[in-house]
């Protein structure tokens, strides 16, 4: 028999749910016993982040909050409400399955995301963003689009080779990568309106963009491994193991890697425990293909053996 006390405390403490956009985000409040409480949109300033936790507060007190984006549109207030004190769950977005019964709008993911943590069936912890492991990220951020620019730049010099005049074609054929960079780097083109000229003027426009973009990659690159060298030396002394791949793997268990229970669940996350595909008298595994991409990368990367197995001191630096 519920005592009335018990039944007061469920009704006084909710739980509340955030549906996060770029200019909006809508909060939903329910109450122990799964009512709902109401909804409301609130702009993505700090008076509306102010605003919006007051909302909440209103309506009685708040024990934990359901949030989906915490590292992407839901960022900032992720780090707003964390820093007052609220108990916030990562929550993933409702199955399409769900959705074709139910329909899609803001307030109704943000009622789904307070059900969830309400019922314990979202119980994800959002990485803190606060320390060496989101300057790494950040700085990754520069390093990946150097490279991708670099690459375009690289094909977009060869592929002005093959259709320039046949001199051009002769001289620059065959040349490795940085020999032709520098080579084509140091053309001194003349009056464009010369087919020829304009071949070279444009070979030695993207030259200089892909020594730039190598500059800026080396830059990049030495900012990360001084980071990696401070925060994880023993994870860059585990053989295969290189500033890249330490740097995703941090990246992936966070600034708080406490939240990551055991070696199993940073195996999961990394979409690298196989799953059961048993059915009746057949007993047998598949691969994961979820997970975390980028670190299932990584670890592939590395020689197909998890850090955090090869070696007890890199398994601290990972929680």
């Amino acid at each position: 028999m519920v005592e009335a006390t018990d039944l007061a405390r469920e009704v006084t403490d909710i739980a509340g749910g955030i549906d996060t956009h770029a200019d909006t985000h809508t909060v939903a409040a329910i109450d122990g016993l799964g009512r709902l409480l109401g909804h409301a949109t609130f702009p993505v300033t700090m008076t509306g982040f102010d605003d919006l936790l007051a909302w909440l507060k209103g309506h009685g007190n708040v024990i934990v909050v359901g949030m989906e984006g915490t590292g992407s549109y839901g960022a900032t207030l992720f780090q707003h409400l964390r820093a007052q004190g609220l108990r916030i769950i990562e929550v993933d977005q409702p199955d399409r399955r769900a959705r074709r019964k139910s329909g899609k709008s803001d307030p109704t993911d943000a009622i789904a995301a307070a059900r969830a943590v309400l019922a314990g069936t979202a119980t994800g912890t959002p990485k803190t963003r606060d320390g060496v492991v989101e300057s790494v990220r950040a700085l990754r951020v520069a390093r990946n689009g150097a490279i991708k620019a670099h690459t375009a730049a690289i094909n977009a010099l060869r592929q002005t080779i093959i259709t320039a005049p046949a001199h051009l074609r002769t001289q620059l054929t065959g040349l490795g990568a940085k020999t032709l960079v520098e080579t084509c780097s140091r053309f001194r083109p003349g009056d464009v309106r010369d087919p020829e000229q304009a071949a070279k003027a444009t070979l030695r426009r993207l030259a200089r963009r892909c020594k730039m973009l190598a500059d800026e990659l080396a830059e990049t690159d030495k900012d990360i491994a001084r980071l990696l060298t401070d925060r994880a030396p023993d994870l860059l002394a585990v053989h295969g193991v290189g500033p890249d791949i330490a740097g995703q793997l941090l990246i992936t268990a966070g600034d708080n890697p406490e939240r990551l229970r055991s070696e199993a669940s940073f195996a999961v996350l990394c979409g690298v425990s196989p799953l059961l595909a048993s059915s009746g008298k057949t007993n047998r595994h598949r691969l994961n293909r979820g997970g975390d991409r980028a670190a299932n990368s990584a670890l592939h990367r590395g020689g197909g053996s998890s850090p955090v197995r090869s070696s007890g001191s890199a398994r601290t630096d990972l929680g």
